[in-house]
């Protein structure tokens, strides 16, 4: 059964940092893309960052270029968001997603989230 437990959210101030990290179980996810999406309080759930399943492509949301960065380690099935540089309207739930094919950009599985607050 396909898993996905999002952990390290928090409260932090603005201009601090935190990584958030997303463990994978039910399935090798060495071929599937994987993505943070967040959804602040009565805004729709937005793609912040996917990565390849190559490891060799990513995206990014413009308002997050240059403060946050994906990474994962297929051997851990683990995805990865670190987060820099973050200012108060990051502030939201954050989920990790997983395509239902490999080899895809088609999002379908979805973690719990994990909240993530920045103070001004």
């Amino acid at each position: 059964q396909l898993q996905l437990v999002e952990s390290g959210g928090g409260l932090v101030q603005a201009g601090g940092s935190l990584r958030l990290s997303c463990a994978a179980s039910g399935r090798t996810f060495s071929s599937y893309a994987m993505a943070w999406f967040r959804q602040a309080p009565g805004k729709e759930r937005e793609s912040v960052a996917t990565i390849s399943w190559s490891e060799g492509t990513t995206f990014y949301t413009d308002s997050v270029k240059g403060r946050f960065t994906i990474s994962r380690d297929n051997a851990l099935n683990t995805v990865y968001l670190q987060m820099n540089s973050l200012k108060p309207e990051d502030t939201a739930v954050y989920y990790c997603a997983v395509p239902e094919r490999p080899l895809t950009y088609l999002f379908r599985y979805w973690g719990q989230g994990t909240q993530v607050t920045v103070s001004s």
